[in-house]
């Protein structure tokens, strides 16, 4: 869940080999120096559903993809609640429309918060199905 963004579930691929957490997004337009909007397709392999979302800016940072591909993203820190904690993390913002979850979590998100059992999925549980939850 992101609070701040209006987001009330999304279901994340936890990525210990990436270092930061990225969002997928599409319509990116910063506003300011501080702030981008932005609008989200939170449920995979669907696009009927989407929040639009203002966020503060942190910067830019130049992210490379498990694929080598290199491309500059905008950072945004916005809380994540998860398994009854909630702390804030840095995400970058960027089109995951062909990668299969909408959201990877990053270790730099998940130190300190999380212990990864690589053997184990859906550990806080799957959330009900429902036409606007994540499948």
């Amino acid at each position: 869940m992101l609070p701040e963004l209006g987001v009330d579930g999304i279901k994340v691929k936890v990525d210990t080999g990436a270092q930061t957490s990225c969002l997928h997004a599409i319509h990116i337009r910063r506003l300011d120096d501080d702030r981008v909007r932005f609008e989200l397709h939170p449920l995979q392999r669907r696009s009927d559903v989407t929040v639009t979302c203002i966020a503060s800016l942190v910067g830019e940072r130049l992210v490379t993809s498990s694929t080598g591909h290199r491309e500059r993203r905008p950072v945004i820190r916005t809380p994540i609640a998860m398994g009854g904690q909630q702390w804030p993390i840095e995400i970058t913002l960027t089109n995951r429309d062909s990668m299969g979850f909408r959201m990877l979590l990053g270790r730099q998100a998940m130190r300190g918060h999380l212990i990864v059992d690589a053997g184990e999925s859906f550990l806080l549980g799957k959330r009900p199905a429902g036409p606007n939850s994540p499948a």
